[in-house]
């Protein structure tokens, strides 16, 4: 199912007026409406797409028919109801609504009754988010020595991949599309230049300083080594390598991050595996830096925030014991 976004409600040809035709005279109409499919397209990000054609297909799998109207939209929901997380049926909702409104049709997920409906599914059925297990710095340590003591192609790139993905604060998508060409070595460490993020569709950039760490932590030179050892001149950081150390020349798909830092975290002994993924990075960062004295400002700035909310939460997280209320009747300080 092509994405919503692809199909102007609005023929082109009757938005364009008399003086922009006499200036784009040797551009043709069809022309004109690609470049305009492309515009609307690069507005919704990647992700979002694929999660929208997703649904819009799980709902044709189930028998619905486009445009629907909202008795349709309430019979699939109720019969998800028992089986799909609110959150799932909400967002599928939303890619409902959103396809009806770029092909010109009335709404049928966005009236009182649909709503509701998934109000009353979400009192009914509503769980708890899963999030996932912020990693401490010191079980990352533990992780960064356990590959330090492999000789391998995998493991030089694994400990600069959990480095930086740590330190940088980086997404997943971020971090396997990090490219030589985005980074500047200075005396203090290393600078990633991202074009784009997920806090940042409009391609204002975002820049992260890396320092070098004076420990066994030290993701500055952990890239530097796996880029050596790799001969990476250009192109993608992070690729493939292979059972006979043979580095590909294409990126990492974004689902490998979560597969190797539960890889490397379960060879290293770390109990909690089921509860990590790519995320545990970034939360893991938040909190130990917090921890370590870092401000919330800083904390923001280094993980790409963009809500002061989420950069709160983190906070409270990793405080939830040290600035407690029951701890300070429990463990009364002496007077």
């Amino acid at each position: 199912m092509p994405d919503p976004s692809e199909f102007p409600s609005t023929p082109l040809a009757s938005v364009v007026g008399p003086i922009e035709r006499v200036a784009t005279v040797a551009v043709t109409d069809l022309e004109l409406s690609a470049r305009h499919r492309a515009f609307l397209a690069a507005a919704t990000s990647d992700n979002t797409r694929r999660t929208y054609r997703s649904a819009i297909r799980h709902f044709l799998a189930w028998g619905g028919l486009l445009p629907c109207d909202q008795d349709a939209i309430v019979r699939y929901l109720l019969t998800y109801a028992p089986t799909l997380n609110p959150r799932t049926l909400a967002l599928r909702l939303t890619a409902l609504s959103q396809w009806h409104l770029h092909q010109g049709f009335p709404d049928p997920a966005s009236t009182p009754n649909v709503r509701k409906t998934l109000v009353g599914i979400e009192r009914t059925h509503g769980t708890p988010r899963r999030k996932a297990k912020a990693l401490p710095v010191e079980d990352l340590t533990v992780i960064v020595a356990h590959l330090a003591g492999l000789d391998t192609l995998a493991a030089r790139r694994d400990n600069a991949l959990l480095q930086v993905g740590y330190f940088g604060g980086f997404r997943r998508s971020e971090l396997v599309g990090l490219d030589v060409d985005d980074l500047a070595w200075e005396p203090e460490g290393v600078v990633a230049t991202l074009a784009r993020s997920k806090t940042d569709q409009d391609g204002q950039g975002i820049v992260k300083a890396i320092p070098y760490g004076d420990g066994l932590c030290c993701p500055a030179t952990a890239l530097r080594t796996w880029l050596d050892v790799a001969n990476i001149e250009a192109g993608p950081l992070f690729r493939s390598v292979t059972r006979w150390d043979e580095v590909g020349s294409d990126a990492l798909n974004s689902a490998s991050v979560n597969a190797i830092l539960e890889r490397r975290a379960r060879d290293a002994g770390l109990g909690y595996v089921p509860q990590l993924s790519s995320h545990s990075l970034r939360r893991g960062m938040a909190t130990s830096a917090y921890r370590a004295g870092a401000n919330f400002r800083d904390i923001k700035r280094q993980g790409g925030w963009r809500h002061d909310g989420t950069v709160q939460g983190y906070i409270e997280e990793a405080g939830r014991f040290e600035e407690n209320a029951a701890g300070s009747l429990l463990r009364p300080r002496a007077k």
